[in-house]
Parts: structure tokens; sequence; C-alpha cells
């Protein structure tokens, strides 16, 4: 029996999150628009007037995290915030003309940082990663989970 190989996983998730950030953080100088925001525009490309608290679950994000998110994209004119006519506590999300066009121009480059991030491997191992990654989130819940 041979032994199994040690991965050192942590290790690699750590040093290829920090690369890809980096790598991200360089784009973003270009679009003018940060991965933060473009998970928001993402979101409100799929359902443009959602809660402002579903749109902080889908990306993760406390209440301050996606408070602060919005506030920084409606001083940039990216997004509009509007009172729930339901709920006047709540507020609902909307995105602007300048948000439309920084999600088509999201969209080009998320698809340049899949291409490079599946570059030399197969669907089928894409799938495995894509499971296991996705794991993660049942595996190590949010302290409020």
């Amino acid at each position: 029996m041979t032994a199994r190989r040690e991965h050192r996983l942590v290790f690699l998730l750590s040093v290829a999150q920090r690369r890809l950030q980096r790598w991200i953080a360089a784009q973003t100088q270009q679009s003018g628009v940060t991965a933060a925001q473009s998970g928001l525009l993402f979101v409100l490309g799929q359902r443009d007037g959602v809660l402002m608290g579903e749109a902080g679950a889908a990306l993760d994000l406390g209440p301050p995290g996606i408070s602060g998110l919005v506030d920084r994209m409606t001083s940039a004119n990216l997004i509009r915030r509007r009172a729930d006519p339901d709920d006047g506590r709540a507020w609902r999300l909307w995105l602007t003309p300048a948000g439309r066009t920084a999600l088509a121009q999201s969209k080009t480059g998320l698809a340049e940082i899949n291409a490079r991030l599946t570059d030399g491997f197969t669907d089928a191992e894409i799938d495995v990663v894509a499971r296991w990654l996705t794991s993660m989130q049942s595996r190590f819940p949010r302290e409020d989970e």
C-alpha cells in the first residue's frame, strides 16, 4: 500500500486566493469596478430590485458589509436604493444605466478569469473542483448560520 500524498490544501487555497485577488485588483484598476461590486452587479443582473438583505446573503455578507457596499455603489451611481413599498424598513436595490454598463464589462472580465482558471483542465476536473469548493460552505458555515 502506498502512502497518501499530502496536498497542503489550506496553504494552496491561501496562495491561490491571494494571487487571484491581486490579479483581479490589477484588472479592477482598468475597469474601476471592484470584485465585490461586480458580485452585486451580477446579483442585480439576475434579480433587479432584490432586497438588500437578500443581496447580502447571496454575496455571503452581513448587514454592515452589504450596507457599506451599497453605499459605495450608490455614490458611484452604479445602483439605486429604494424603500420597499410593502415594508418601509427594507430596501430594494436597482441597477442604474451606468450599473448595466459596468455589469456588461464585468461579465467580459469574468469570462477572461474563468478561461484562465480552467485552462488545461477537463470539464470533469473542473466539476470536481467546483463541487469541492462549494462543499466548503456547508463544512465551514458562517457563525450566524
